[in-house]
């Protein structure tokens, strides 16, 4: 079978850089965090834990308060809720974790296939890349050169250039499942606090505050705008709590 054919089979009718088009995509899809756009990692796990926990204590807060429930019950149902809660998210967190990882390593099978099995065609894609960075003629051909002499640094590099993986970035699921716990703990022990130094409004306040700084810090840490992003998840909560105060009215 001819060298031609070869090449043909593997980009499947397309030509080297329609095929690295294909293969972004494919890595962006293997890459991105599934609970959302937040950030990935366990700074993410703990933000998008404490805005969840934060929401759900107002809202069991403001059920126990409409229902005249005694604060003995209170603490009596805190405690329940963040025993079973903090096992979710944690365990949330960590299968996530694992799930990513998986798809990553399946990646990283699927490309040391192709460079054992595919050089010739791993060389034409290597070449389109550096190729549209700027090298030509000789230079070109030194660098493919130096590349393709060694498998474990061109694995590396047709991740990294081919799928635009970063490979640094994947954390361990046990390192964001450890952010989702102190997401979760951190916003019941202050409100906790303010349920009993700050009543009658100091659940709520907390709620705020912690919404407001997880969603303002997230985005920072994306580099999007922190403001926008207090705004609105403030706006949502404040609208979603609303809503379950005055179903507690309607219903009690």
């Amino acid at each position: 079978m001819s060298e031609g054919h070869h090449t043909h089979s593997h980009f499947r009718g397309k030509d080297a850089m329609e095929h690295l088009i294909e293969a972004r995509k494919k890595g962006y899809e293997a890459s991105h965090e599934i609970h959302g756009t937040e950030l990935p990692g366990h700074y993410s796990a703990a933000a998008d834990a404490a805005k969840e926990t934060s929401f759900l204590l107002v809202v069991l807060w403001i059920l126990f308060h409409e229902l005249k429930i005694p604060l003995t019950l209170d603490l009596t149902f805190l405690v329940a809720f963040t025993a079973g809660w903090t096992i979710w998210k944690v365990g949330r967190s960590a299968i996530l974790g694992w799930s990513r990882l998986e798809r990553l390593h399946r990646l990283i099978e699927e490309e040391r296939w192709e460079i054992e099995h595919h050089r010739p065609q791993e060389k034409e894609e290597l070449k389109a890349l550096y190729a549209a960075k700027g090298f030509e003629g000789k230079l070109l051909d030194e660098v493919i050169d130096v590349l393709m002499a060694d498998d474990n640094r061109l694995l590396k590099v047709m991740l990294e250039e081919e799928l635009g993986l970063q490979l640094e970035s994947y954390e361990h699921p046990l390192k964001q499942a450890a952010g989702a716990a102190v997401g979760v703990l951190a916003p019941v022990a202050l409100m906790t606090c303010a349920l009993f130094f700050l009543p009658p409004w100091g659940v709520g306040l907390c709620s705020i505050l912690i919404i407001g700084g997880s969603a303002a810090g997230s985005a920072h840490l994306e580099k999007n705008k922190p403001g926008a992003a207090l705004v609105w998840n403030l706006a949502v909560g404040v609208l979603a709590a609303g809503v379950a105060y005055f179903a507690a009215q309607l219903i009690i």
